[in-house]
């Protein structure tokens, strides 16, 4: 078989532009589809900085993870439910362990959310 130079330089440079930013992030693009836990936050954070330096809105369909770059918008899914909303992440989070995203008031109203819901995320 011969290789040429096509047959490497292509692919990498498709996953170059995949993945740019740094080592934390590419681990978030892998792990930005999938399930787990998610949570809401907010009571007390009103008006205080998020990770990204936006002020913190309860009402927002907003929400924290821990590696997706500021501004990635993910489809949460309850796993219990069945209903979805599509978040913007703009803050660093959840620190529980077991948990996969953090989302606001608003977000979790949307779910239908009560405490803790087992979620499917989606990166768009």
């Amino acid at each position: 078989m011969i290789v040429t130079l096509k047959d490497i330089v292509l692919p990498a440079l498709v996953l170059a532009t995949a993945f740019t930013g740094t080592a934390a992030e590419a681990r978030g693009f892998r792990t930005a589809s999938g399930a787990g836990l998610a949570s809401w936050y907010g009571p007390g954070f009103g008006g205080h900085r998020t990770a990204s330096g936006e002020r913190f809105n309860g009402g927002a369909l907003t929400a924290a993870h821990r590696s997706l770059p500021f501004g990635s918008r993910v489809l949460v899914t309850s796993r219990r439910t069945g209903r979805s909303v599509v978040v913007r992440i703009n803050d660093r989070g959840p620190y529980v362990g077991g948990r996969v995203i953090d989302l606001t008031a608003a977000a979790s109203r949307a779910l239908g959310m009560n405490g803790t819901e087992p979620v499917t995320l989606a990166r768009l």
